[in-house]
C-alpha cells in the first residue's frame, strides 16, 4: 500500500481588496496575547421528556469584557460552528477562564474532528451553572454564566454579546493558561 504525506497548503498571499493578505492578517493578530476560555452551553432535548440534552463546549481565544454596567461581554464565534448555532437557538451559556494546568483542556476542546462532546466531558470536574445549566470547570480562574444580548455577523465570524448573570472565582491564585503566536503558553 502506497503512503502519502498531506501536502500542506500554501501560503495565501493573495491579498484582498484591503491590501492585506490572510497570512499576514493571521501572522500579525498571532503577536496578540489571549487568555483562553472555555466556552459552554447546555443543549436541550429534542423532545419534551426525551432523554437528557448535550453540554457543549469550545475553546475561544476571541473573548473580552466589554461592558461593567450593565456587566457585558463578548465571544467572537466561528460561523456555522455547532457553538454559533446553538447560541443562536439557546441564549444561555458560560464561560471557565482557563488555568495554565488545564492546557490539555484547551486542546481537547479545539480539537477539528473531534469525538462527541459527551465524552469531552466525561473525566472533567465541572458544576453545572445555576443560571446557565452550562458547565463550569472546577479549577478555573474565574467562572461566568451569561444570557445573550446580542449577535452581530462580522464577516465569517458572529460576535455574541452576552449579559453576565453570575461570576465567580474558583481558583484565582493560579496563573493563566495564555495563546500566543498559535501555541498556548504559560506566563513566568
Amino acid at each position: 500500500m502506497l503512503k502519502t504525506t498531506p501536502v500542506p497548503a500554501p501560503p495565501d498571499t493573495s491579498p484582498h481588496a484591503e491590501g492585506v493578505s490572510n497570512d499576514e492578517f493571521r501572522a500579525a493578530m498571532s503577536r496578540l496575547t489571549a487568555g483562553v476560555c472555555l466556552i459552554t452551553a447546555h443543549e436541550a432535548p429534542l423532545t419534551a421528556g426525551g432523554p437528557r440534552g448535550e453540554d457543549v463546549g469550545m475553546t475561544a481565544t476571541a473573548f473580552m469584557s466589554v461592558s461593567l454596567d450593565p456587566p457585558l461581554v463578548l465571544v467572537s464565534l466561528r460561523e456555522g460552528s455547532r457553538m454559533d448555532d446553538l447560541l443562536a437557538e439557546q441564549p444561555l451559556w458560560a464561560v471557565s477562564v482557563l488555568a495554565d494546568h488545564q492546557l490539555q483542556i484547551a486542546g481537547r476542546f479545539a480539537m477539528k474532528g473531534r469525538i462527541s462532546d459527551r465524552l469531552l466531558f466525561a473525566d472533567l470536574p465541572y458544576v453545572r451553572g445555576e443560571a446557565s445549566g452550562a458547565p463550569l470547570l472546577s479549577g478555573a480562574l474565574a467562572t461566568l454564566e451569561c444570557r445573550t444580548e446580542n449577535r452581530v455577523e462580522a464577516g465569517d465570524h458572529t460576535l455574541v454579546i452576552g449579559r453576565v448573570l453570575t461570576a465567580a472565582l474558583p481558583s484565582p491564585d493560579s496563573p493563566p493558561l495564555t495563546h500566543f503566536r498559535g501555541r498556548y503558553r504559560h506566563l513566568g
